[in-house]
């Protein structure tokens, strides 16, 4: 059976995921539009409607829900508490050599947690090249590996241009314990140095490799975030490539579509407490050039009819990429495919993440795991 401890080891593995542009504790309406409908009775929030239809609400304080657990609204409201500048050095002001300079600083940022995660025997993390070079993959395997002729490809976030090295190395570690399975973690080339297509191509070149060990209906592909759009894209590119496709996809608050186009990344600005901004400084130095809409940029925009895996889709009602994963759900199925969307209360992007040691562990972190192995289970005895 897959495990869903450690808690702590999962929600760490997502860190790398969350990258923010400085937050507001309350959203303030701008000025400039006509006057609307006479303010709302309930609560007294004023609000009004510009020509074009668009609303502007406020000043609105939005509380702490109380409908999550409570260790999930303590962390909720730390996370509201935390600077930007501690979370993640990504502002969308920023011009490209401060971006540059930024991400540099942070890739090189010793990560305790993870140190001292990996120092744990429970769990042996070794090292691969990618053929010809590109890119390393972390392999996790369990002390004690119950599920010897199946594997993960899991894929760490971090906007695309964050969250390799020692990040990816402990997510081996630790998918590798979740599932008790093992686990393939790819560390692959990011911008500056390497924009797109480097970190697809390093994906798509660690799952041959698995192809070579694992029947692809014993292999799944997972990410978070960034990853998540590495996973689908891959899985895109395998299909298009004539390669056997893996027998399932596991998304995670996926950012799937760069454009950000979604109706989420208006409403939920300042909402989310680890994305609280627009990313596209960092998706247009991905792209590098290339349309945001190509479909290995931004899967969403992928042809679907032409097959992919039953997919699994998780979000929260504060994360600010919750339309990426409600259009990618209705993406699926209205192309006929197997897919399951899972959306937590007041959840932020990447789950309840408890930044610091003294932050508790939400009891949903653990259902998402819980979750996640049921699909998994699911998928590879079909496999």
């Amino acid at each position: 059976m897959l495990k869903t401890s450690p808690l702590r080891s999962f929600v760490r593995m997502v860190l790398a995921a969350c990258l923010c542009v400085p937050a507001l504790a309350e959203i303030t309406a701008k000025t400039g539009r006509r006057s609307g409908p006479p303010p709302d009775p309930i609560g007294e929030i004023g609000y009004s409607v510009g020509a074009d239809g668009s609303l502007e609400i406020g000043p609105r304080s939005i509380a702490v829900p109380t409908s999550i657990s409570q260790e999930a609204q303590v962390v909720l409201k730390k996370l509201y508490q935390t600077p930007s500048e501690k979370i993640a050095p990504i502002y969308s002001r920023y011009d490209r050599e401060k971006l540059v300079g930024e991400i540099r600083k942070y890739n090189a940022f010793p990560t305790p947690a993870a140190e001292e995660f990996l120092a744990s025997d429970s769990v042996k993390v070794t090292e691969e090249k990618n053929p010809g070079g590109a890119g390393i993959s972390y392999v996790g395997t369990p002390k004690n590996l119950q599920i010897k002729d199946r594997g993960v490809l899991v894929l760490h976030g971090g906007a695309l241009v964050m969250g390799g090295g020692i990040n990816a190395k402990m997510l081996a570690a630790s998918k590798a314990l979740n599932c008790n399975c093992v686990a393939y973690s790819v560390d692959y080339r990011m911008p500056p140095d390497h924009p797109y297509p480097a970190a697809l191509d390093d994906v798509v070149a660690t799952y041959r490799e698995m192809l070579k060990k694992y029947k692809p209906g014993s292999i799944v592909i997972e990410g978070a975030s960034a990853g998540g759009n590495l996973a689908a894209a891959a899985t895109l590119k395998i299909r298009d490539m004539g390669l056997p496709m893996p027998a399932a996809v596991v998304l995670l608050s996926p950012e799937v579509d760069l454009t950000e186009s979604g109706d989420t990344f208006q409403t939920h600005i300042y909402l989310d407490g680890l994305i609280r901004g627009s990313l596209m400084p960092v998706n247009q130095m991905y792209a590098d050039g290339v349309d945001l809409k190509e479909p290995y940029i931004s899967p969403l925009f992928g042809d679907f009819k032409k097959g992919f895996p039953p997919t699994f889709i998780q979000s929260g009602t504060r994360d600010l990429f919750l339309s990426n994963s409600v259009r990618m759900h209705r993406a699926l199925r209205n192309a006929g495919v197997e897919a399951e969307l899972h959306v937590w209360e007041g959840m932020p992007h990447c789950g309840f993440v408890p930044l610091d040691k003294g932050w508790p562990d939400a009891p949903e972190n653990g259902e998402i795991l819980k979750e996640i192995g049921t699909f998994m289970q699911k998928h590879w005895r079909a496999g």
